[in-house]
């Protein structure tokens, strides 16, 4: 026998040929099972339930598992009915033989140390495979978090060099009032720090698990005060503030947590995809559109239109976000299939909610390295679409009424005359307010 997987994992690998995305593609989920089994397995010894020379080996072979060792030895597929059956046995099982060879006996010696005796022993699918996948995003999630907040500095870096430059804000895709494009960058950091904190608070629901509860809630075939016991050492062993769920039958099969996270995400790319599109208009051109921000020129962006050069990063950045956005709804129907006292369908929604924490940090990532921190300002186009238009008039409505601005405003549309012009034609207006509202700067803040 080479492999350290058994029967039961040859099974699911023949029954399950789903996709080409295996368990072993998900390092934290595999980390995760290797922190869950060592918490249970102390818990076990601290109730005398198993030798201390084999909860010692369990515990080498859990190690192994938390230090990224052995990956090769989870290739079922990540698609798989059985509410999770498999990947708790695929983890039994290895962490059996590696603790097997530990102990110098030879692998499959399962008298000696024995995959649903010993690995699994308090423990069920049921109870296991949910506090994983928890723990799996809670420890995924801390890079996605930090991306977010590398990228919102980076749009803040960008904010502040771009604090001179005025330029036209726009509402509904017309010319609207002036502004400045620091105050537009600074915009783009503040609504990704907000991402942050709602991630935060999110994940927090993950902090309260199931395990202890074995098949159905109930706790059978574990001792009194097992689960407190199972989740203080979870606690330990991850520096988590992890607690037992208040009820543990209604946490077998309460998928909330993942649809709220999910749903977190989802706004996060909705954010990343209306920033990357406002990217890709305000470059656009650069001669038939805006053309007030360069983005970073990353490759020939056409096969027959020389010189053309495409907007490839924010594109790539809208793709992720539509799959994120799909996925969502994935998500929250695997949740509502849930059927009396368990969800089978957690796999899905495990295998979702990794793959969008993994897209979302490549994308944020991607976006600031090789987009943002290369945006550079055209001052003069900003500047001369300022002065074109009559976004200024807006300033005169508390002085001259509505009525007048809106016919100054049609006149500088009409005529092509400037706003400063047209208003050394009204005589109860003196030069000095003239000046104050035709300055577009003091116009880009409370006078």
């Amino acid at each position: 026998m080479q492999a350290y997987y058994g029967a039961q994992t040859a099974r699911a690998i023949r029954n399950f040929e789903i996709s080409s995305t295996k368990l072993s593609d998900f390092p934290d989920l595999l980390k995760a099972l290797g922190y869950v089994k060592k918490a249970a397995v102390r818990a076990n010894l601290a109730f005398d339930l198993i030798d201390p020379g084999i909860a010692d080996a369990i515990e080498h072979a859990c190690d192994e598992l938390i230090a990224g060792h052995h990956a090769a030895e989870f290739p079922v597929d990540v698609f798989q009915g059985g509410a999770g059956t498999s990947t708790n046995m695929n983890a039994n099982e290895v962490i059996a033989n590696i603790a097997l060879e530990k102990l110098g006996l030879q692998k499959a010696d399962y008298e000696r140390v024995h995959p649903n005796n010993h690995v699994n022993l308090s423990q069920s699918t049921n109870d296991v495979y949910p506090t994983a996948i928890r723990l799996a995003i809670l420890l995924r999630y801390k890079k996605l978090v930090a991306a977010v907040t590398q990228l919102a500095d980076a749009f803040e870096e960008r904010a502040k060099a771009f604090a001179p430059v005025l330029k036209l804000g726009r509402t509904q895709l017309q010319d609207a009032v002036p502004m400045t494009l620091g105050q537009e960058f600074h915009a783009f950091a503040s609504t990704l720090r907000e991402d942050v904190l709602r991630l935060k608070e999110a994940a927090a629901l993950f902090l309260e698990v199931n395990l202890g509860g074995t098949a159905i809630g109930t706790g059978i075939n574990t001792r009194p005060g097992y689960s407190q016991s199972a989740v203080q050492e979870l606690a330990q062993l991850t520096g988590l503030p992890m607690v037992p769920a208040a009820d543990l039958v209604e946490a077998c099969w309460d998928t909330g947590a993942f649809v709220q996270f999910s749903g977190t995400t989802k706004r996060l790319a909705t954010k990343l995809s209306k920033i990357c599109n406002d990217l890709r208009l305000l470059s656009s051109g650069p001669r038939g559109g805006l053309n007030e921000i360069n983005l970073p020129p990353m490759q020939p962006g056409s096969s027959i239109m020389p010189g053309k050069v495409n907007p490839v990063i924010p594109e790539v950045v809208n793709q992720v976000a539509f799959q994120v956005i799909g996925t969502d709804l994935t998500i929250t129907l695997a949740a509502e299939a849930g059927q009396l006292q368990l969800n089978v369908m957690e796999p899905v929604i495990c295998f979702n909610i990794l793959n969008n924490l993994s897209l979302l940090t490549n994308a944020a990532n991607t976006l600031r390295v090789h987009c943002v921190v290369g945006i550079t300002a055209n001052e003069a186009d900003c500047a001369r679409h300022l002065n074109a238009g009559a976004a200024v008039a807006t300033a005169l409505t508390p002085i001259i009424g509505y009525d007048r601005a809106a016919t100054l405003a049609k006149q500088v549309l009409t005529t092509g005359r400037s706003v400063r012009d047209l208003l050394g034609e009204i005589p109860d207006l003196s030069e000095d307010l003239a000046n104050q509202v035709t300055d577009p700067e003091r116009l880009t803040r409370p006078i």
